[in-house]
């Protein structure tokens, strides 16, 4: 620290020195005396008219003794300074005037020995001179004789050279040196040419077109043969130009010889492709499509994939393999072929009368439609064989060999800077990618209508039935055990599913990995990454699984068509899932790996949640209705064959019944797997007896006792019509809410609502009336555990129980006692 403050204390010091020189002597910071008017005043003491005594007087009269005494120990300090910095100044300086001094002197040596040097020169000059004016004088007289000898001497030389010519070509055509030959043709041809009518000259003229022609059929042999270097044939083509060959017919014989060697390249490249597959016959293809939608289990997808997986054709070569090939061999030898024409034809300068015939625009324009036609036919080869990669099993294979393929293309961009060949090329590319998202989404397609199908199968397998309940609470009879394979299968379908799409998603992405040239261009970017991936891809597959989940919904008959009711409520809960979790996650996977630009037009997340949340509704309100039909099969089945009028006193419950509940209480345990229990109503301690306190109470008695006391005062349809007004309307085939209270209400109220209306068309006896009594409180002691709303069962079976009064023709009821114990021994 201490030495860099003395360094910057010096350095300042000098500053300051130099600078108060520099003000001495009036000189500004570039050197130069300032422009400025020198000051008159005598009392300046910088001044050049400073007069002392003035000075002197004038501080005397101005100032006290105390400034006299401090401007003079200023004024001492001053000098002082000067005085040192002077000294430091000439001290510094010291070396410089003694070798400035030493230059000086050399420079006065040098310029003495200069001036001898200059001197002898200027004496041997005139020498010279004096010499030169002797030969001149010498020479005079004989001056014009020797301008005209040294003129016939030129004459005789160059009548020497074409007397001598013919012989000269022969032996530069023995010698192949066909430039020499070609290059003294061309100076003797004019001279020829002018004096052709002299017969010597015509002579010498004939001799040497011949030996020409001949050198001409020598140089387009060698042309048409190729097999040279480079130099070799462009010296050959700028020699045959020379010569007054035709330009363009030389551009075609060389493009003529190049076309018949890439097209080998051509015919070997496509002898590794398979030759189209014949078209099958229509009913064929009818008979296909109708026997794989079949076996997918699609009642009506006429669109749905044939197969799981599309097998890649057994070739000798893979695609990474043919793409290889033809760009070391086709690719390259079209490249090698441009620079050759182009160093031949175009970019070589031409002089002379080659100049004015303007041949690179002519041989430009036959390159380039040489390029586009062998370049056409290469893409169709191409595309062939691409179109023959339709497994999607390993897609790294497609993706390299569609880098390699752009790349190479770009040496050919390189080279014809306005070829469309390079835009063709990634027009292939982008073809081939679109038509692999497209195999994906068949391929995604074919395994989920698989999956499917493997479900089916094993939803009927009696392992996995699940068409059994388990005990209900206390119920009659205990049923099959329902194992929990329905949840399995359901996880198991939903991760099959997701698995899938990110193995999909995970082969796509190649596509658009860093390391591939044409993931940059602007396609590959924007429009293949929202449209190609997002959207034809993965929202398509999504609104596939929805619609194909719907058309399950969409079969006739009496039950259901041949669809199992466990896949409908399977599908909803999936559609359902799909709404909650999948879709979002499955989206927000996709726009992660693909960087998706929501620039252009793409389907929001929560169309698809609506549309998955739509297809769960019509296909949980289809399983409701599907299960509702099969009970009221069995219930109109039981009602319509028994004879009700004869019918024997009620000892038992039916069998029908029992098997009403156990089928109930199985759709229960089923549903209960994939759906929550749901809000239920308060139920009342009695539940299970409220039927026969319905039934036999006050409400009941006027009921029945009016229809058969002959004196009753009001009718009982009166009466029951009344109490319809006052009741809550009931809603068979409403929609259902996603709880298993909700589903099961819903099969209750079709159930029950078939065994009223069959009721209403039959005609009961005493005992029929008895016997159905009996049935509707074994109804009631377990049904109304699986409903939101007891009272609801209760209605529904009190109007049963009415309508079986109203079309009795004895209605005399039982007791409700006697009810209870058939019930509880049933």
């Amino acid at each position: 620290m201490d030495a860099d403050g003395s360094v910057s204390d010096e350095s300042g010091r000098r500053r300051r020195v130099h600078g108060m020189l520099k003000l001495y002597y009036g000189i500004n910071e570039e050197g130069k005396a300032p422009e400025q008017p020198q000051s008159l005043d005598p009392c300046d003491i910088n001044g050049p008219h400073f007069d002392p005594d003035l000075y002197l007087n004038k501080l005397r009269r101005e100032c006290s003794l105390s400034e006299l005494m401090d401007h003079e120990t200023c004024m001492v300090k001053q000098i002082r300074s000067l005085d040192s910095d002077m000294q430091t100044l000439v001290y510094e300086n010291y070396n410089k005037f003694i070798s400035a001094t030493d230059t000086i002197r050399k420079m006065k040596n040098d310029f003495k020995k200069m001036e001898d040097e200059m001197d002898c020169l200027s004496a041997n000059m005139a020498a010279i001179t004096d010499f030169s004016a002797s030969i001149s004088g010498t020479l005079q007289d004989q001056h014009a004789q020797i301008t005209k000898l040294s003129g016939v001497h030129t004459l005789l030389r160059k009548l020497q050279f074409l007397f001598e010519l013919p012989a000269r070509l022969n032996k530069c055509l023995e010698l192949q040196a066909y430039a020499q030959a070609v290059s003294s043709h061309r100076r003797a041809r004019c001279v020829l040419q002018q004096y052709s009518h002299l017969p010597s000259f015509k002579g010498i003229q004939d001799d040497c077109n011949a030996i020409m022609e001949k050198l001409a059929q020598e140089l387009r042999q060698k042309f048409r043969d190729g097999g040279t270097s480079a130099k070799d044939l462009s010296e050959c083509v700028e020699l045959l130009l020379q010569l007054d060959e035709p330009a363009e017919e030389l551009c075609d014989k060389f493009l003529s010889h190049a076309r018949s060697r890439l097209e080998l390249d051509l015919q070997g490249l496509e002898a590794e492709i398979k030759p189209y597959p014949p078209t099958p016959a229509p009913k064929e293809a009818a008979t296909r499509r109708s026997s794989s939608s079949t076996a997918a289990g699609s009642p009506s997808d006429n669109n749905s994939p044939k197969t799981l997986s599309l097998p890649s054709p057994t070739l000798n070569t893979d695609i990474l393999e043919f793409i290889d090939r033809g760009c070391n061999e086709f690719v390259s030898s079209l490249c090698l072929v441009i620079t050759s024409y182009q160093e031949l034809f175009i970019n070589h300068a031409q002089t002379g009368e080659l100049a004015s015939k303007n041949i690179p625009q002519m041989a430009s324009g036959k390159l380039q439609a040489f390029v586009d036609d062998l370049a056409a036919r290469y893409f169709s080869l191409v595309e062939r064989r691409i179109q023959e990669e339709k497994g999607v099993g390993d897609n790294s294979l497609l993706v390299r060999a569609l880098d390699r393929f752009h790349r190479r293309l770009q040496a050919v961009a390189k080279l014809l800077p306005g070829s469309a060949v390079p835009n063709r090329g990634t027009e292939i590319v982008v073809r081939a990618a679109t038509e692999r998202v497209k195999q994906y989404l068949s391929a995604l397609q074919s395994f989920y209508m698989d999956s499917l199908t493997d479900v089916r199968q094993a939803l009927a397998t009696p392992r996995l039935s699940v068409a059994g309940g388990g005990a209900h609470l206390g119920g009659p009879a205990a049923g099959r055990d329902v194992p929990s394979s329905l949840p399995e299968l359901l996880s198991s379908l939903s991760a099959s599913i997701l698995n899938q799409i990110k193995s999909v998603l995970a082969s796509v992405h190649l596509f658009t990995a860093k390391d591939i040239t044409f993931s940059n261009k602007p396609y590959f970017k924007g429009e293949f990454c929202s449209q190609g991936v997002r959207e034809n891809l993965v929202v398509n597959f999504i609104r596939f699984v929805c619609q194909s989940s719907r058309q399950f919904c969409e079969s006739a008959g009496d039950k259901g068509g041949s669809t199992p009711p466990a896949l409908l409520l399977l599908l909803s809960r999936l559609c359902l899932d799909f709404e909650t979790s999948t879709i979002s996650y499955i989206l927000t996977l996709t726009d992660e790996q693909f960087l998706v630009q929501h620039q252009n037009p793409i389907t929001p997340v929560t169309t698809l949640c609506g549309e998955a949340r739509e297809a769960a509704q019509k296909l949980l309100n289809h399983y409701v209705k599907v299960q509702g039909l099969i009970i009221s099969q069995m219930l109109r089945k039981s009602v319509e064959t028994r004879d009700w009028v004869n019918t024997i006193e009620p000892r038992n419950v039916r069998a029908v019944m029992k098997r009403v509940v156990e089928d109930t209480t199985s759709i229960d345990v089923q549903v209960g797997l994939l759906y929550e229990e749901g809000v239920r109503k308060a139920h009342s301690s009695d539940s299970s007896k409220r039927t026969f306190s319905v039934y036999s109470s006050s409400r009941q008695q006027p009921r029945y006792a009016a229809s058969y006391t002959p004196s009753a005062p009001m009718d009982t349809n009166l009466l029951s019509n009344i109490h319809k007004l006052f009741s809550e309307r009931i809603d068979i085939f409403s929609s259902v809410e996603f709880n298993k209270v909700s589903v099961m209400t819903g099969i209750i109220k079709i159930s029950l609502k078939t065994f009223l209306e069959c009721v209403r068309l039959r005609t009961f006896g005493r005992y029929g009336l008895q016997q159905i009594q009996v049935d509707c409180h074994y109804l009631q002691m377990y049904l109304w555990r699986f409903v939101s709303d007891e009272n609801l069962v209760h209605f529904l079976l009190d109007e049963i129980v009415g309508s079986s009064a109203h079309r009795c023709l004895d209605p005399s009821p039982m007791e409700q006692s006697v009810i209870e114990v058939i019930c509880e021994r049933g």
